[in-house]
């Protein structure tokens, strides 16, 4: 599911924070912890300042200037703010021990819509570069446990409707989207693992495996595999395909050229497999059938570029090489205390007998890299195609 891909961003987002204790040498090279330095920030002088800019009746910044700096109209911005409030105690303002006023709910959040640095924006809101760091982890948790339901899921029988429908529409029968990968640079790669992570690029990334529709919206996220690998290496670890090959996806009921066909389609570029589910270009198109429908293909197959591009102009943070992503090293072996002396000997007994629950995972398995299947739906699409085209 795609709040898994979200779910694991966010732990690698959460990377520890820098200390605010310093740790100095003495002469004799150990180390002394000085006393933590407090900074007396003015809160309200923060909150007034950035309510007075953007927040007002009569704001001194138009709305224009809001959703360019925001990346997202005011409406929308209050909106997701009282959500956060509501559902997460740590966004409402409180007072300290001493009676005075903390960070308003508009500050934390707001530090997170520039996408600078963490201490960049605290001489204009007053916050600091700890607190802020704190504020991103908390409203993307947040976020996550708000929205999922609704926009962190798979496609339903009425989405695949309506995509269905809008795919006909573009000359795609049965198309559910258009599925790539995109690399994200990773500034902050350990030495050790740069052979690892970097591939094509020659810098460290991390990949992100997608699926948009044409309206830009992401039905399919796979996020974390090194950057060495290529979209095959990914496809064959992500679970793009889980519910369709456990019987669980829904139905996908479509017809081209006078073929009746049971299983959607994404399209790709040349690098994925020749498999039922994914419909290619034609590489050296000869003719003018499959010019036409290698232009058509190529054109519509743009959308999950589009996608990237909208999501690295939207969200700052991604447009920029990442400096939070965090893989925690782990040791197996130190895990495993096994001892097979020790084990019972009353064990459950396997069972060898083919289920049919198991025979027809194995059958679906097998009709997703159908090859000639693959085949006979792209000469229907060649010819769909032609037709519309002779009748435009």
């Amino acid at each position: 599911m795609r709040r898994t891909f979200f779910r694991k961003l966010l732990t690698y987002i959460s990377s520890e924070d820098d200390s605010d204790v310093d740790l100095n040498e003495d002469g004799k090279g150990q180390c002394i912890r000085k006393r933590r330095r407090f900074i007396r920030r003015n809160h309200i002088q923060g909150h007034q300042r950035l309510y007075r800019d953007y927040f007002a009746e009569n704001p001194i910044y138009p709305a224009d200037l809001f959703r360019r700096r925001f990346r997202m109209r005011r409406p929308l911005f209050l909106r997701n703010l009282n959500e956060v409030v509501t559902h997460e105690p740590y966004f409402v303002q409180r007072r300290d021990n001493v009676g005075r006023l903390g960070l308003s709910s508009m500050q934390k959040i707001t530090v997170m819509a520039y996408g600078v640095t963490a201490d960049f924006m605290d001489e204009y809101i007053s916050i600091g570069e700890s607190t802020a760091m704190e504020s991103l982890k908390k409203f993307c948790e947040t976020i996550v446990n708000i929205f999922s339901t609704e926009y962190l899921r798979s496609p339903n029988t009425n989405d695949i409707t309506r995509l269905l429908a809008v795919a006909d529409q573009r000359g795609f029968p049965g198309m559910l989207g258009s599925i790539d990968c995109m690399h994200w640079k990773w500034k902050n790669c350990p030495t050790a693992w740069k052979g690892m992570y970097s591939g094509h690029i020659r810098e460290p990334t991390i990949i992100l495996e997608a699926v948009a529709s044409y309206d830009l919206w992401i039905w399919h996220a796979f996020f974390g595999m090194p950057g060495s690998h290529n979209d095959i290496n990914v496809l064959e670890r992500s679970f793009i395909f889980m519910e369709l090959a456990q019987g669980r996806a829904p139905p996908v009921n479509y017809t081209v050229n006078g073929n009746d066909y049971t299983m959607g389609y994404y399209l790709a570029d040349g690098i994925y497999p020749k498999w039922q589910t994914f419909v290619k270009t034609i590489p050296a198109p000869r003719g003018n059938k499959h010019k036409h429908f290698a232009k058509a293909q190529e054109s519509v197959r743009k959308d999950v570029e589009r996608a990237f591009g909208v999501l690295q102009q939207r969200f700052a943070i991604i447009r920029g090489p990442s400096r939070m992503f965090k893989v925690n090293e782990r040791d197996d072996g130190d895990d495993l205390n096994m001892e097979y002396d020790q084990l019972d000997d009353d064990l459950p007994e396997l069972s060898r007998t083919h289920t049919c629950e198991f025979m027809d995972f194995i059958e679906r398995h097998l009709r997703i890299r159908d090859n000639s299947a693959r085949h006979q739906i792209q000469e229907d699409l060649v010819e769909h195609q032609w037709l519309l085209y002779s009748q435009q």
